[in-house]
């Protein structure tokens, strides 16, 4: 068994894509504030004795950021795994605000996080995130050299999907042992 260190990234920044008036998944543009940044080399210092030989990132700016962080505190490069990517709130990728991405998220939370039976909405079922973050940490762990654990850079709703969790804050991570992974 591989222990996981599912990191939540630090505080994201989206002043540059408001300003912008970018859509939807441009958000994923979005680096991490000053705070964020701090999260991150605080998140990295707890992070070092964990016996890590591995950090994964979700393609995310806000997490690749977080990442770089980590890496150079810790001294691990980074393996991009896409699947760890965000939770999608609509798969047209056409939200303009926060708001509509929370009353996605509403929607989301009112049935359970999954669609009800032979009715597909436009946002990602909970299920589906699991299925996908576990293939890629699976995938990760495979192409491990060495024994040790994995930290995983990623979102609030891969962290809630493999855990359970509700809520993880922006900096914090969770562990999980690789015998949890769906």
């Amino acid at each position: 068994m591989t222990a996981i260190y599912l990191l939540r990234h630090g505080e994201a920044d989206y002043e540059p894509v408001h300003e912008r008036q970018w859509p939807g998944s441009m958000t994923d543009l979005a680096p991490l504030t000053p705070r964020g940044f701090s999260q991150a080399v605080d998140a990295a210092q707890r992070l070092r004795d964990v016996g890590a030989t591995a950090l994964v990132s979700s393609p995310f700016t806000r997490t690749m950021h977080t990442a770089s962080i980590v890496a150079c505190q810790i001294g691990l490069p980074i393996q991009v795994e896409f699947d760890l990517h965000e939770w999608v709130p609509d798969d047209s990728f056409r939200w303009h605000t926060q708001d509509e991405v929370r009353a996605y998220l509403a929607d989301f939370d009112s049935y359970g996080g999954e669609w009800p039976d032979g009715q597909p909405l436009p946002w990602e079922p909970l299920s589906s995130v699991r299925r996908r973050a576990s293939a890629a940490l699976r995938n990760s762990i495979s192409r491990m050299q060495d024994e040790g654990s994995l930290i995983a850079v990623c979102h609030e709703m891969v962290i809630r999907a493999l855990t359970g969790a509700l809520q993880t804050a922006t900096g914090q991570f969770r562990r999980i042992s690789s015998d949890r992974l769906a």
